[in-house]
């Protein structure tokens, strides 16, 4: 006789030692009793007979032991036929030895598409260890332990990947006897896992600018499209990925008074509230911090005063050992312009060229050197040096049918 039947459990599948538990069965209207199966077992572990006017009953573990973990199956009775053995449920037991650790490699950041690996490690369990995502419908991962001389632990290592948005979430895992698998450690620490990649890039800005001075207050803002309520910024550490996402709701991040170890790259990404994925980073923006080294020279070739049209030359130059040189105008929100050198020797200079001459390049500059071994921290800004544009534009002036040339400087 086979009719649709389902044993569920009251507290969850994962029971802390000495906590009650109850395993309900649930059958048909038509159900007079249940037995309730526990593997390994060749006679029923339970028989309940069945109330009247209802269509489940309840087996009950007053303290969750050892001897209580396994799989559990029901069956119901029906006109003195027996129904074929329920789906099997697992009763696992936690707390029973200290937690293992729980890691991420590379990180537990992980653009969509990626790989990642979640590393469960522990030093005092050997047996198998076991994977669990919360909130998850699925069954527990479980994977054999590997001693690990150099670093002395147990290790499990669980691959993810290629990643989707499913992907993220928040894992633990268990450590576990060999003797008893089903008779867990306490849990690990939760790790997060986060997905980027799912939605479009925010873009990422600077005010006043990315170009500051030590006590500067600086602001960065994450524009993304409407319906986005949660951001996080990253910093980039050397080569690798953000390591972390901690989000906020608002799009604004204050990060002054800056000192020199605001300098860095920066990206952000937006997402939605109580989600674990999150949208591709924004272009990167680079934040500048001036005032570590002494300050260079600049000056103008040949002239800061020069008419429209043009060509000029802007002169950095260093008294001290430096191998890149920026140019940036006042009240500019571009970066500034950069020229890398291959001799580090001091005194040192770059050229900036501005070919041809115009009105927009009327204003104040001032020039930066800095080292490649620490490029988001700049020397102390030089003298300033005002560039003036003098004369009008030329007109352009027929030559033939339906074409026209520019008037030359040299023309006027």
């Amino acid at each position: 006789m086979t009719l649709a039947f389902t044993a569920l459990l009251s507290l969850g599948p994962i029971v802390s030692k000495g906590s009650p538990v109850t395993i309900w069965c649930q059958g048909p209207l038509q159900a007079d009793g249940y037995l309730l199966y526990k593997e390994r077992s060749y006679q029923p572990w339970h028989i309940r007979t069945l109330q009247a006017s209802s269509k489940k009953i309840r087996f009950p573990i007053k303290s969750m032991s050892s001897n209580d973990v396994g799989r559990y199956q029901c069956a119901y009775s029906s006109s003195r036929q027996w129904s074929e053995q329920s789906d099997t449920l697992l009763l696992v037991m936690k707390g029973v030895d200290s937690a293992p650790s729980l890691s991420a490699q590379p990180g537990p950041v992980v653009n969509t598409g990626g790989n990642a690996s979640l590393l469960c490690s522990s030093v005092y369990t050997s047996g198998p260890f076991h994977l669990l995502k919360e909130g998850g419908a699925e069954m527990p991962q479980q994977k054999k332990s590997e001693w690990r001389s150099k670093e002395k632990r147990w290790q499990a290592v669980f691959p993810v990947g290629p990643v989707s948005s499913s992907h993220g979430g928040t894992y633990r895992c268990y450590g576990s006897s060999s003797s008893k698998s089903n008779v867990w450690s306490q849990p690990s620490g939760p790790l997060h896992l986060k997905v980027t990649g799912v939605y479009r890039e925010p873009s990422l800005s600077a005010q006043p600018g990315p170009l500051l001075l030590p006590g500067d207050s600086l602001t960065l803002q994450c524009h993304s499209e409407p319906g986005f309520d949660r951001f996080a910024l990253t910093k980039d550490e050397g080569p690798t990925p953000p390591q972390h996402l901690q989000g906020q709701h608002s799009p604004s991040f204050p990060l002054g008074p800056v000192n020199l170890t605001h300098g860095g790259r920066y990206r952000c990404y937006s997402g939605h509230n109580l989600s674990h994925v999150w949208s591709a980073p924004s272009a990167p923006l680079d934040i500048l911090i001036a005032g570590k080294y002494r300050k260079p020279s600049l000056s103008a070739q040949p002239s800061p005063s020069v008419p429209w049209g043009v060509n000029m030359t802007l002169q950095c130059q260093s008294e001290v050992r430096a191998d890149t040189f920026h140019l940036h105008r006042e009240g500019s929100l571009d970066p500034p312009q950069q020229i890398r050198l291959q001799d580090t020797a001091a005194p040192s200079q770059a050229n900036f060229t501005i070919s041809p001459v115009t009105w927009g390049h009327n204003g104040t500059y001032r020039c930066y050197s800095s080292l490649s071994s620490s490029p988001f921290q700049l020397s102390q800004p030089s003298d300033p040096l005002e560039l003036l544009v003098s004369g009008e534009e030329p007109l352009p002036v027929p030559v033939s049918h339906g074409q026209f040339r520019t008037l030359s400087p040299q023309d006027l």
